[in-house]
């Protein structure tokens, strides 16, 4: 498939286009450093990241639109103390200027955590985005518990990067942020990546707690697949996550190194069924941000 294809792909499951919760829309400054980061990547992963869609941000948008994706996501991530607020005040602007953005914003454990996202929140945030990998902090950490408690207690989805890959740190794997949720067990947390490489503990938190989801983003995809392969026998697990509405698309994009929709054939040739291909890529994500399922 290329991403000539997208349109047909989504017509063809009688759906009104793409509902993508895991896109990344930041800062210029910050956009070329996290670009020359992927790009510098193949000493560590052993192999390059190039960056398909290296344009410029009224570029991407435009190709958000010309595939189909109707509601997307900004997500920033804050990887060191007093980025978070600046970064929430410039993807909350970009939201407001791009009506199919969801109003993305993120945290760090620092002081005055709790009172910036507060204030997002009350700006209109409705996605958070935290990276436990880059960031290398322990997501049990008291500065955070009233966070966590916050968002848990105003429904407010947040992509947690958890899983170890590509490179393994401190707090990833499915131990740290399944204390978290011992402690609010109504967090509503979208595991980005399915949680690679450790597929199946965060499958059995999305199975355990209400309100965790997991996202596809650059899972099932070849470069994946080569370095964190999803193990065939949850395949089962995963139909019946994604049915009950637990699995939903994600991407990446613009930071992949392949094309758009290389993510959506990957998904298709897993074989699980047009009605859970229509449940991931669209009814999902709408029933969790209360959309129309026309959107």
């Amino acid at each position: 498939m290329n991403d000539d294809e997208v349109p047909g792909f989504w017509a063809g499951l009688g759906l009104p286009g793409l509902f993508d919760v895991h896109t990344h829309f930041l800062p210029p400054r910050m956009e070329r450093r996290v670009w020359a980061h992927f790009e510098m990547a193949g000493p560590l992963l052993g192999r390059p990241w190039p960056i398909t869609y290296k344009v410029d941000l009224a570029e991407r948008v435009a190709k958000m639109g010309e595939l189909g994706v109707r509601k997307f996501s900004a997500l920033a991530y804050a990887h060191k103390p007093e980025m978070a607020a600046d970064l929430n005040r410039w993807s909350l602007d970009f939201a407001a200027r791009t009506p199919q953005c969801l109003r993305s914003a993120t945290f760090f454990p620092e002081p005055g955590v709790l009172g910036y996202t507060r204030a997002a929140l009350t700006t209109g945030a409705e996605i958070f985005k935290v990276h436990l990998q880059v960031g290398g902090f322990d997501p049990r950490v008291p500065e955070l518990d009233e966070v966590w408690g916050l968002l848990a207690e105003t429904g407010t989805p947040v992509v947690v990067h958890a899983g170890s890959g590509p490179v393994a740190a401190g707090f990833t794997g499915p131990g740290p942020l399944g204390e978290v949720l011992a402690r609010h067990p109504d967090l509503a947390v979208i595991v980005a990546h399915l949680g690679a490489p450790e597929y199946e503990g965060f499958l059995a938190l999305a199975e355990s707690f209400p309100r965790v989801r997991l996202d596809t983003t650059m899972a099932f995809t070849d470069f994946f697949e080569e370095m964190a392969p999803f193990p065939p026998g949850l395949r089962p697990r995963l139909r019946a996550l994604g049915l009950s509405g637990k699995v939903l698309l994600g991407s990446d994009f613009p930071n992949i190194p392949y094309a758009y929709a290389h993510q959506l054939e990957s998904l298709a040739r897993l074989d699980l069924g047009d009605d859970w291909l229509r449940a991931v890529c669209w009814g999902n994500a709408c029933d969790l941000f209360g959309m129309t399922p026309r959107g």
